[in-house]
């Protein structure tokens, strides 16, 4: 039974409908602003968290933010969700233009 509902599970996540989206990331103590995006929007904080916590990511400012003033000062946003888009070019094509509106408008860096 237990290999049942572990296999049910994971073709439930292998079904899920998949939405990419712009996020924002916020060190409350020196208030910088950080903004990235993800096709798969859902998965990019634990994603996100877990390399900062190895320190293993390539987002160097981030890193030494994140080490200078701890996790706790750190929060999450989702900014905006991309609707449904079949084709994953134009799904990128509209990731890229949504993100760098959102840095300008934020006058945020890249992550």
């Amino acid at each position: 039974m237990k290999g049942e509902a572990r296999k049910a599970a994971i073709a439930a996540y292998k079904e899920r409908k998949v939405v990419g989206g712009i996020y924002l990331v916020r060190c409350e103590a020196s208030g910088e602003v950080w903004v990235g995006q993800w096709p798969d929007i859902e998965t990019i904080q634990t994603r996100l968290w877990f390399t900062l916590r190895q320190g293993m990511t390539p987002h160097k400012e981030l890193l030494e933010a994140w080490r200078r003033h701890g996790e706790a000062q750190f929060s999450f946003e989702i900014l905006e969700k991309l609707e449904d888009e079949k084709s994953s070019y134009i799904r990128a094509s509209k990731l890229k233009e949504r993100v760098s509106y959102w840095r300008e408008k934020l006058r945020a860096n890249a992550v």
